[in-house]
């Protein structure tokens, strides 16, 4: 099925969800849902990378963005509902790219990912995420009937890009992932699953070059885009190949191994490499130049390696969002962790430098947050976190907003309809109480989430889920 027909049906099907009908549940959490809405008086950080715009006013009709000027001359509409927006600040919806609906189980010394079918959806919304891309399924089925209850208005949560299972051959033992044999299996599996509704594909750690060639020639045929997290396959390798995307910034990158075997993952040697890889490295350095030349995107997942040692169990917050057996499992990881994590620490800084690097001399880069690791990711308030994290890290506050948003979007091939906030465009946005620029924290103060211009309660969203993450 040609890929710009499923995006005309997607986007025929989100442009009606404000005249469609919501399930009572999904009618619990809204709070907007009117033909017109003006969020007067409001800082506008849109997307585009420009400068914030104090005093703004936002004018939404009909699910789009109708007007947007300053507040002090704007024409609002008489029957309008009228949000007062001072002291707060309205950013597009964010647009996430490495997101899952499972999440980290523990069970003695074996590493698990439970579906999280229920929690998930409703948390990546609260925390502003109005379009996520799976990066990874184990239940592609049960995402893609989620994706098609949330269009349809049956269940809360964003518009998603969903993703294949995980391309693999096998390495280490996770019960949830299927492993191929022969390269032959992956055109299989890209055409098996391209013809349910998956419209992107995930390679994993142990494939071999050849499994990738065969991935990227029937993916692309099919007008879908690959990406990867690697580790046989060195990013240099991929991104000539022609890889569309690679994940983890550069903490999954094998090129600096010098022992490395070719199609052969040794994560520790990996690991070691990027730990002893001086930070001004010259291999990096030109690294950077090859993916920036070959026009590869690259995926940051900053949450996922947050150090321990004087930072939040789960970064974000979300403690009460965690079962408290799984919780227990969390707490015993950190307070292990907690004091000995400096090598940790070494590579989560560097990562960051590089990517600031990457991302200044013009590089492609998208966020997310991958639920997974050692549980202290939970969707929704790890999002909120990865904004956060990159303004720490010294990027630019209206760069960052980009990042997650117009720039997922752009990948997507959907920056015509979202990633910003323009006249004309789908009204997803995020209404939060306060100034980003005093404190960059109040991005956690999440307030109205608008997708297709209905708002959504946030608070109310996160509390719906309070202790049921890690069951379903």
């Amino acid at each position: 099925m040609n890929k710009y027909f499923v995006l005309g049906l997607y986007l025929l099907l989100t442009y009606s969800s404000n005249s469609q009908n919501f399930s009572e549940r999904v009618k619990s959490f809204i709070t907007v849902d009117t033909t017109i809405v003006a969020i007067e008086n409001v800082t506008l950080i849109d997307g585009t990378g420009n400068a914030l715009k104090n005093n703004q006013t936002v004018i939404i009709k009909e699910s789009k963005i109708y007007s947007i000027g300053n507040s002090a001359s704007i024409e609002v509409p008489k029957n309008a509902q009228i949000i007062n927006g001072k002291g707060k600040t309205l950013i597009p919806g964010l647009v996430m790219m490495h997101e899952h609906l499972f999440y980290t189980k523990f069970f003695e010394n074996w590493f698990s990912v439970g579906q999280m079918t229920f929690t998930f959806p409703r948390l990546y919304l609260a925390g502003g995420v109005t379009t996520m891309r799976t990066a990874g399924s184990i239940q592609p089925q049960s995402d893609l009937n989620v994706k098609r209850w949330v269009i349809e208005g049956k269940m809360t949560g964003p518009k998603m890009d969903v993703t294949s299972p995980f391309i693999e051959r096998e390495g280490p033992p996770i019960a949830e992932l299927g492993f191929i044999k022969d390269t032959k299996e992956v055109s299989e599996i890209v055409n098996f699953w391209a013809d349910r509704g998956v419209t992107s594909f995930k390679l994993y750690n142990n494939i071999t070059k050849e499994d990738m060639k065969v991935c990227l020639e029937e993916a692309h045929k099919r007008g879908f885009k690959v990406t990867g997290h690697l580790c046989s396959v060195t990013y240099e390798e991929a991104s000539n190949l022609g890889i569309d995307n690679l994940e983890h910034g550069f903490m999954a990158s094998t090129d600096f191994d010098v022992d490395k075997d070719e199609d052969i993952c040794d994560p520790f040697n990996a690991r070691t490499s990027l730990t002893t890889e001086p930070v001004d490295s010259e291999k990096v350095n030109r690294l950077i130049d090859i993916l920036i030349k070959n026009g590869t995107t690259i995926t940051t997942t900053p949450n996922v390696f947050e150090p321990y040692t004087n930072r939040e169990l789960i970064p974000g917050g979300g403690e009460d969002t965690v079962t408290p057996a799984v919780l227990k499992d969390v707490k015993g990881i950190y307070e292990r962790s907690v004091g000995r994590d400096s090598l940790t620490l070494a590579r989560f800084e560097k990562n960051l430098i590089w990517l600031k690097r990457f991302y200044d001399k013009g590089g492609k880069l998208m966020a997310g947050t991958d639920p997974t690791g050692a549980g202290r990711t939970v969707a929704g308030y790890a999002n909120q976190r990865t904004i956060e994290i990159l303004v720490e890290a010294g990027f630019p506050l209206e760069d960052v907003i980009k990042i997650c948003t117009l720039n997922g979007a752009t990948y997507l091939e959907q920056n015509k309809t979202i990633g910003t906030i323009e006249k004309g465009k789908i009204a997803d946005m995020v209404l939060i109480d306060g100034d980003l620029r005093t404190d960059i924290k109040n991005i956690r103060n999440m307030e109205i989430v608008f997708k297709d211009g209905v708002g959504y309660d946030s608070k109310k969203l996160f509390e719906s889920v309070k202790g049921k993450v890690g069951l379903n």
